[in-house]
């Protein structure tokens, strides 16, 4: 089931890109039977993310390792230029602006979908403007108060995040990580409903590593399904996270085969999306997913109830 008023389509003119991103989503909505989740790439065009900070702070060194991704596997392109990791320091959205904007525009002729990670309107505008398809939002709707009107006016995808404002290792939210999770993603859709967002391309994502202990991020991975109730395709984001090294006792660089087995677990659950660093291997991945639930014929699909 959707949230009741959420229209069916944009009441703007029809964005072709966010038309895009809707037919992506598609086979992930009304109780279907996806394949393979969807795999976006990060691109960090920052000094300080956590896991590849520095990297391709170099806009044309990013484009290149966008354009990688892309071949090797990846249908979206995420590209970020303000870190949000646990004690990062904000910058100003000219800033941010001058750190996307160059990559942005240098793909926006590329075959796959563009996503711009940010929680500033002005940024995310900035993007769409450049080339950019799909708004990221780590503040899931609940922090720039236009945020929505941008996405809504630009008919752009629209990524909506669970953050209750703690960034990467802060203190954890109380009580069982779905509820608050159900209940916050009630909120977002309240305000995309009320922009005028489309439903068809809205995907949540349950905002792993944000304002939630090691325990509260196995559980809501190992209760992922719980979240299908609201009927919109799902997000995962996992990749490299801290919880993992937690659970694992591995550095950053060391984490990608717990990645790996989060996100498998995350697509049988039946996620939409997977958010990774590493597609190549996570492509290979999806492959065996897809081989799997090729072979189980049509017997109780995983994803969204109808």
């Amino acid at each position: 089931m959707g949230i009741p008023g959420l229209s069916a389509s944009r009441k703007n003119p029809a964005s072709h890109e966010g038309d895009r991103f809707a037919d992506l989503l598609r086979p992930w909505r009304g109780g279907g039977r996806p394949g393979a989740p969807a795999i976006m790439g990060i691109v960090n065009v920052t000094p300080d993310s956590f896991s590849d900070g520095g990297l391709f702070l170099d806009s044309a060194a990013a484009a290149a390792h966008a354009r990688k991704l892309l071949d090797e596997g990846a249908q979206i392109v995420d590209v970020g230029g303000e870190s949000t990791r646990a004690n990062a320091t904000a910058i100003g959205a000219e800033e941010e602006i001058g750190r996307v904007r160059p990559v942005i525009s240098a793909l926006r002729r590329v075959a796959g979908l563009i996503s711009i990670d940010t929680m500033k309107a002005s940024v995310a505008e900035a993007a769409i403007d450049a080339g950019a398809s799909i708004v990221n939002d780590i503040r899931g709707l609940q922090g720039d108060p236009d945020m929505a009107n941008v996405a809504s006016r630009h008919g752009a995808g629209m990524i909506v995040m669970h953050n209750p404002g703690l960034l990467g290792s802060a203190k954890p939210i109380e009580g069982d990580p779905v509820a608050a999770t159900l209940a916050y993603f009630e909120r977002s859709l309240d305000i995309a409903r009320r922009a005028g967002i489309a439903e068809d391309r809205i995907a949540l994502d349950p905002g792993f590593g944000f304002g939630k202990s090691l325990e509260q991020n196995l559980e809501l991975l190992a209760r992922l399904g719980e979240l299908h109730q609201l009927g919109f395709p799902l997000l995962v984001g996992t990749s490299r996270k801290s919880f993992i090294g937690k659970a694992i006792g591995r550095e950053t660089q060391d984490r990608l085969i717990g990645t790996i087995v989060t996100n498998v677990a995350a697509a049988l659950a039946g996620a939409a999306i997977l958010r990774v660093h590493d597609v190549a291997e996570h492509a290979e991945a999806m492959r065996m997913v897809a081989a799997i639930r090729a072979a189980a014929g049509p017997r109780s699909p995983p994803g969204p109830a109808s």
